[in-house]
């Protein structure tokens, strides 16, 4: 399709009177916006409070297990010079 051409079928499109919207069409738009919209905070708001527990696991892990300790040997030195 020739450039001229599209130009000519957007203007006609653009030109035409648009449809009429049926009256329920905006409060349907606006109530699934609003479930929406809910939905993304609860999903939020879920992720934060896995975000915390996780921290929480973690900081009572370290505290308990304390990786940053060397261990203790598993076998003591030979006593020599007795």
């Amino acid at each position: 399709m020739a450039r001229l051409s599209r130009e000519a079928a957007v203007r006609r499109l653009l030109e035409r009177s648009l449809p009429p919207v049926p009256p329920e069409l905006p409060a349907e738009a606006v109530r699934r916006g609003a479930r929406i919209l809910r939905r993304r905070a609860r999903a939020r708001r879920v992720m934060w409070l896995l975000v915390v527990a996780a921290a929480v696991a973690f900081t009572v892990w370290a505290l308990t297990a304390r990786p940053w300790v060397e261990p203790p040997s598993g076998t003591t030195p030979p006593l020599t010079g007795w």
